[in-house]
């Protein structure tokens, strides 16, 4: 197929039909209800405010985690703070050597308990 094949006059003319035929085709199409058109508004603007809500809901549920996650981390900071300081505590006050006696016998027995 050369381009001399269609001529130009022949593709404009086919072009320009096409074209005709589209308008004719839009021309013929109805016009919009104002009904349709006021409940389709209707049903997106629903539509938006259930989202709307719904992202509300999303964002306070996060907002709830991250207060609950950051107690969380605080009373776990708490405790391991009063851990540090119940160790502390345990190693200021060294066992005496009767302490670590009776903890070494009462291992002795638990271990001669289990067999």
């Amino acid at each position: 197929m050369s381009y001399k094949d269609p001529s130009f006059q022949d593709r404009t003319s086919a072009a320009a039909a096409a074209k005709q035929k589209a308008l004719d085709k839009l021309r013929a199409k109805p016009p919009v209800d104002e009904a349709v058109v006021a409940e389709r508004q209707a049903a997106r603007a629903r539509r938006e405010a259930a989202e709307a809500e719904k992202r509300a809901a999303k964002k306070a549920a996060e907002q709830a985690a991250r207060e609950e996650k950051a107690a969380a981390a605080a009373a776990a900071k708490e405790a391991a703070a009063a851990a540090a300081e119940a160790a502390k505590a345990s190693v200021a006050a060294a066992p005496t050597e009767a302490e670590k006696k009776a903890a070494r016998d009462a291992r002795y027995a638990a271990r001669k308990a289990r067999k």
